[in-house]
């Protein structure tokens, strides 16, 4: 599941390498960078809820209720504090 997912986000972004997509049990968890996010997501959430319901559609055949969360990647600082 997490592959189709992963396909899907990746045709939409254009920051590839920033896109990180993981499963914990049912809920597949999708980061990426603030750029993408409004692409992912779309006018009014129509993409967004468009994924949700093929990822639905899939995850019946296989019996699972699956959920697809769109997450903010977190940017870590490049330099430590300066301690004062």
């Amino acid at each position: 599941m997490v592959e189709l997912v992963e396909y899907m986000v990746k045709g939409l972004a254009d920051n590839h390498d920033e896109i990180k997509v993981t499963q914990d049990g049912t809920a597949i968890k999708v980061e990426l960078s603030k750029d993408d996010m409004g692409k992912v997501i779309g006018k009014q959430g129509k993409i967004v809820k468009a994924i949700r319901t093929i990822v639905r559609a899939v995850g019946m055949k296989e019996g699972l209720k699956y959920t697809v969360e769109i997450l903010d990647k977190v940017e870590e600082p490049d330099q430590d504090p300066v301690e004062q």
